[in-house]
This record gives structure tokens, C-alpha cells and sequence, in this order.
């Protein structure tokens, strides 16, 4: 189950910087929209891989004998 943890540890960092990303560009919306759409596009990249991770840590199909 090493590569389990290897998931869960993963995925809680990367949810951690998308929350502080999502921050920031909220944060910046009235003051600079530049950077605040590179903070928001940096958490989309972000909650992609959040997403991969979330496919590849499933459970594994059983096979059903015919």
C-alpha cells in the first residue's frame, strides 16, 4: 500500500498550494487582474493533476469469470 500513501501524500500538498493559488487570485482580483489570472491558471493546472491523481488512486476492477 506504499503506492496508496504515495497518492494521499501527494494529493493533500497539491491541495494545499490550489487553496493558497485560489486565494492569491481572489486576493488580487480588484488590484491586478494580470496576476490574478496567472494565480487562477496555475490552481486550473493544478486541479488537473489533482483530478489524474484522484483516477489513478482508484480501486482496481475485479475481473468477473464468464
Amino acid at each position: 500500500m506504499k503506492t496508496k500513501f504515495n497518492f494521499e501524500e501527494r494529493r493533500k500538498k497539491l491541495q494545499e498550494k490550489y487553496k493558497h493559488l485560489i486565494e492569491d487570485a481572489y486576493n488580487f482580483r480588484q488590484t491586478d487582474s494580470a496576476m490574478s489570472d496567472f494565480y487562477e491558471f496555475s490552481a486550473l493546472q493544478l486541479l488537473n493533476e489533482l483530478n489524474q491523481l484522484k483516477y489513478l488512486n482508484r480501486e482496481p476492477i475485479k475481473m468477473i469469470d464468464l
